[in-house]
């Protein structure tokens, strides 16, 4: 079954990003919970959520997935850097970020962290299929996947297709990685999102539920009914998460995001 989810920031200084709960984590988790959310995926600065165990136990709510951007916006680091002491602390981020999802079943993304080339493109995926290796082996290990995100050609120049990030995935020795349908990215890069889906079906394991201006949806043009019933017929059954602006504020963000869900996904 299709799971509902949240997301949830908890860097102070991206207030404004496209994240629908901000700052407090047990408030947000119990108005996730009160809505009838299954679950809430975190953007946090580090890894670690103080009193995170205790506020999902007693609300009832999982752990979605866990964001590793952090590692990118607040410290500067990514998988492709020209640096290897910089890819090492990248990898060491993720790995731990990893390591504070895994007790929950929940898995890390890896967006921006990722990275962007500077021209050398071949050595650039060389760097990310050595990162994805080692940590979809190190997620493995701990019992989750690790999530790789294709981003629109604003964000990166890695990958920005799904399917062409489900073939870079194929080429992978590890089978530990799986890849984010973030329904925003898709709506700039893909020509038919549903079609894509069903195309990538074999590696998509995370969706991203936002419209096509990156607010709650129902506030764009995304046509999304066929999206939903691709999603049903490659028998996803992972979480829907809502990464999208908290327009035109918070509560009523997260309100039209579960009503919209249950619209397409009952």
């Amino acid at each position: 079954m299709i799971k509902s989810a949240v997301t949830i920031s908890l860097v102070h200084s991206l207030r404004g990003g496209p994240w629908i709960l901000w700052d407090d984590l047990e408030t947000s988790c119990r108005k996730a919970a009160d809505l009838g959310y299954d679950g809430v995926e975190l953007f946090t600065p580090e890894p670690k959520a103080d009193g995170l165990e205790k506020i999902l136990r007693e609300t009832g709510l999982g752990l979605a997935a866990v964001g590793t951007g952090a590692g990118k916006v607040v410290h500067g680091l990514t998988l492709i850097d020209p640096d290897p002491s910089v890819r090492a602390k990248a990898n060491n981020f993720i790995k731990e970020m990893i390591d504070f999802g895994a007790p929950h079943g929940a898995p890390a993304i890896i967006g921006s962290m990722q990275g962007v080339h500077g021209g050398n493109r071949e050595e650039a995926l060389q760097h990310l299929a050595q990162g994805l290796e080692e940590l979809g082996s190190h997620a493995s290990s701990q019992g989750v996947k690790l999530i790789y995100e294709p981003l629109n050609r604003y964000e990166t120049n890695l990958f920005n297709r799904i399917e062409d990030g489900a073939k870079f995935l194929d080429s992978l020795g590890t089978d530990g990685v799986v890849l984010l349908a973030d329904l925003f990215h898709m709506n700039i890069e893909e020509a038919d999102i549903a079609s894509s889906l069903r195309s990538a079906a074999r590696h998509v394991g995370h969706v991203h539920f936002a419209d096509t201006n990156r607010r709650p949806i129902g506030n764009g043009h995304l046509d999304v009914p066929p999206i939903a019933e691709a999603l049903k017929e490659i028998d996803y059954d992972q979480y829907v998460s809502a990464e999208a602006f908290d327009w035109p504020d918070p509560d009523t963000a997260a309100k039209q995001t579960i009503n919209s869900f249950r619209k397409y996904f009952g």
